[in-house]
């Protein structure tokens, strides 16, 4: 069977959180799919959503997200969803348990890494289990990455 047009291979990245790995230090990444109304969803294959100030955190034996924003569907009318509002992310029971305890215990947070679309069209989160870097771990992190780059560069133009 053919292939369908315009159907392409991998998932299809919505929301990306770069400064997340500048800030923290990821150390698990976990799945989650993400408990979405029909609106939202819309909005989200049009590719409009932010998930850089979004947190993540176990409330009632239950993961959610908050400050996750989806902007209204434009042709939503008076069934449109709420922008900002806490969203249920859908984890295996012992995984949850394992991110509480990790919260509670270690002070670590979670984090939001990227928002996308599977092969089956489902909507997924990347979540990671992080401890916050100070300020001179940044400045390692930044060192490191340019003196990485300028090798690349060095290398490129000699050989």
């Amino acid at each position: 069977m053919a292939a369908k047009k315009g159907s392409s291979t991998g998932p299809k990245v919505v929301a990306d959180n770069r400064k997340a790995r500048f800030n923290y230090e990821i150390e698990d990444v976990y799945e989650a799919g993400i408990e979405l109304k029909g609106t939202e969803v819309k909005s989200l294959r049009e590719g409009k959503a932010n998930v850089a100030e979004s947190y993540a955190a176990v409330e009632n034996g239950e993961m959610r997200i908050f400050n996750f924003y989806i902007p209204e569907y434009l042709q939503g009318n008076r069934f449109n969803h709420e922008p900002r509002r806490p969203r249920k992310l859908l984890l295996h029971r012992r995984q949850i348990d394992k991110l509480a305890a990790a919260i509670a215990k270690e002070g670590k947070t979670i984090v939001p890494l990227k928002v996308y679309f599977n092969d089956k069209g489902r909507a997924k989160m990347e979540v990671a289990l992080a401890r916050g870097k100070k300020l001179h771990d940044k400045r390692q992190t930044e060192k490191s990455r340019d003196w990485n780059r300028e090798k690349q560069r060095l290398l490129k133009t000699s050989g």
